[in-house]
């Protein structure tokens, strides 16, 4: 009796990992398209973010998103705190202000609240007039192919 009981609790045990394992792979994870643009301001950049749904591309409204950017070439040395965005025109489109210390790459941090919390990390290049992918990167002690 004892021993049918303890393989009960296992087979319980097993179910709801089992289980937990479902939802975690049914969470929604998000997606993110980022564009920014130079504001009237130095170094201050108009940015718009679109969110949708990384499995089934469907718009993501209704999220609460704060922007925040470190330097990865400078960790701990360049940040600058999150920024509230507010919703755009189109479902899952969203719109901030970054106000950056100084040109460079940096990576933003997309963080999601609200009925989904997830973050995604994206580096652009913010230069005096425009805004793009990194530099390229090469490891430490190695050049750069030509």
């Amino acid at each position: 009796m004892i021993h049918a009981t303890r393989e009960l609790a296992v087979v319980a045990a097993v179910a709801a990992l089992l289980a937990s394992g479902e939802a975690v792979a049914q969470q929604i994870r998000a997606k993110a398209e980022v564009t920014c643009r130079p504001a009237p301001d130095v170094l201050e950049y108009d940015c718009t973010v679109t969110l949708t749904n990384a499995r089934t591309r469907a718009p993501l409204p209704g999220v609460e998103l704060t922007i925040g950017a470190d330097m990865p070439s400078m960790p701990g040395a360049h940040s600058v705190a999150p920024v509230k965005t507010a919703p755009g025109a189109a479902p899952g489109t969203y719109q901030g202000r970054l106000a950056l210390e100084m040109h460079g790459d940096w990576a933003l941090s997309l963080n999601l609240a609200g009925p989904l919390r997830d973050r995604v990390v994206k580096v652009l290049r913010f230069e005096p007039d425009s805004v793009g992918e990194p530099a390229a990167r090469t490891a430490p002690g190695r050049r750069p192919r030509h």
